[in-house]
C-alpha cells in the first residue's frame, strides 16, 4: 500500500481531527454508492479505509511514523548496520528485515464504513429485510428491526474493511433513513394522528374507525367531545426493545359540514343566546 498520508492527503503533522475530516470527504468520494460498478472507486476506497485504520489509532500511527511498521501494519526491524564496500569503509547501510514468526505483524482493526437504506414509516414500524451493496461488491440482507426510528444506526460486525496484520475486520454502520408518514408521528415508542369528526358525532358520541400501525380500529368518541380531545389506544404504538409496545394517542378535531348550512346557523343562534359559555376569557352567545 502507499503512503497512508499520501492516500489521505494530509501532512505528517496533521492532527487527529485533520485526519479524520479528509478520511470522510475521500469517503463521499469513493462510496460505492457514488460510483457504482467502478472497480477503481471500489479499490481506492480499500485502500482509503486501511490508511485511515493505520491512521486513526495513535498506537499504530506512532509506531508507522517511527519506522517500526510499514504501510501494510508489518513490524519491521532495525537490524545490524554493515559498512560499505571499499578500502574506503563507505557509509554505514541500514540492513532493514521484516520479523518473521509469532509476532511478526501489528495488528490493526479494519475501518468502519458507512450506509444508509431508506424505509417508510409503517416499513420501520413494523420491521423489514433491505439489502444493500458493500465495497467488495457482495450484497448483504440488513434486517430493520420493528420501531426503527428515523436516523437510527444499525452495526454489523465484521462487514467493514479488513483488518491489517490479522486484525479483526470493521463493522458496517448503517443508517436507517425513515420516511414521514402523511397520517402518523412519531414520539419516542407513542404515536400520534389526528382524526376528524363530525358535529353530530362530537356533541352525541359515538363509535368512529380510526387508523393505527395495524390497520384500521373502531374506538368510541365520548358525548360533548371537542378538538382536541385525546384517546389512548394501549399497546397500538411502536414496538420497544424490553419487548412491548407504546401507545396510540387520536386526536379528535370538530369538522362543521363544508357549505354553510341554514338549519345549523339558525339553531345555533337560538341555542347560543340561551347557553352562554366561556373559552376565551369572556362569555360568548348571549349577545
Amino acid at each position: 500500500m502507499k503512503d497512508p498520508y499520501d492516500i489521505l492527503g494530509v501532512r505528517r503533522r496533521a492532527s487527529q481531527q485533520e485526519i479524520k475530516r479528509a478520511y470522510r470527504t475521500r469517503a463521499r468520494e469513493l462510496h460505492p454508492d457514488n460510483n457504482p460498478g467502478s472497480r477503481w472507486a471500489e479499490d481506492d476506497f480499500k485502500d482509503l479505509a486501511a490508511a485511515y485504520a493505520l491512521l486513526s489509532d495513535p498506537e499504530t500511527r506512532a509506531a508507522f511514523d517511527s519506522g517500526d511498521i510499514d504501510a501494510n501494519g508489518t513490524r519491521v526491524r532495525r537490524g545490524t548496520w554493515s559498512r560499505g564496500r571499499g578500502p574506503g569503509r563507505g557509509p554505514f547501510k541500514p540492513d532493514v528485515r521484516r520479523q518473521r514468526g509469532k509476532g511478526a505483524t501489528i495488528k490493526v482493526r479494519g475501518a468502519d464504513i458507512s450506509y444508509a437504506v431508506d424505509a417508510d414509516f409503517l416499513e420501520a414500524a413494523h420491521g423489514i429485510v433491505k439489502r444493500i451493496a458493500l465495497t467488495d461488491g457482495r450484497t448483504l440482507e440488513v434486517r430493520v428491526p420493528a420501531g426503527t426510528e428515523d436516523g437510527q444506526t444499525l452495526r454489523l460486525k465484521g462487514q467493514g474493511t479488513a483488518g491489517i496484520g490479522g486484525g479483526d475486520a470493521g463493522d458496517a454502520l448503517v443508517e436507517v433513513r425513515v420516511a414521514p408518514h402523511p397520517l402518523f408521528v412519531r414520539k419516542g415508542a407513542d404515536v400520534h394522528v389526528e382524526v376528524p369528526v363530525t358535529l353530530p358525532e362530537a356533541v352525541l358520541g359515538g363509535r368512529i374507525e380510526a387508523p393505527t400501525i395495524d390497520g384500521p380500529v373502531t374506538v368510541t368518541v365520548p358525548e360533548g367531545a371537542n378538538s382536541g380531545t385525546v384517546l389512548r389506544l394501549r399497546g397500538k404504538g411502536l414496538a420497544q426493545r424490553n419487548g412491548g409496545r407504546g401507545d396510540q394517542y387520536v386526536t379528535l378535531k370538530v369538522v362543521l359540514p363544508p357549505k354553510p348550512d341554514k338549519d345549523l346557523a339558525a339553531f345555533v343562534r337560538k341555542w347560543g343566546a340561551k347557553h352562554p359559555y366561556r373559552v376565551r376569557g369572556r362569555e360568548t352567545g348571549g349577545q
